[in-house]
């Protein structure tokens, strides 16, 4: 299992544009893929389930996958928080 730690730094936080942009990354993969925030674990490939938890600035998420291919999907997810200045 691989897991990456963020703190999200964009003043919107998680809302639909970056959310959108995490689940198609995300489903890109095979390997089962959550986002976890103040205890609440949902699937990083569902936008309904991203949204529910409301991630806000200055929240700190765990991002995890299982799989074959967890390296490439933690790193493609890696990439996209990034390249959105969502989270350092």
């Amino acid at each position: 299992m691989e897991t990456r730690e963020y703190h999200v730094v964009a003043e919107t936080g998680i809302h639909a544009r970056p959310a959108t942009l995490l689940v198609q990354a995300a489903s890109k993969f095979g390997s089962e893929i959550n986002l976890e925030y103040k205890g609440k674990k949902v699937n990083l490939k569902s936008i309904m389930g991203v949204m529910s938890l409301g991630v806000g600035q200055g929240s700190d998420v765990v991002i995890t996958a299982e799989g074959a291919d967890e390296a490439e999907a933690i790193a493609a997810i890696d990439e996209a928080m990034k390249k959105e200045g969502l989270a350092e």
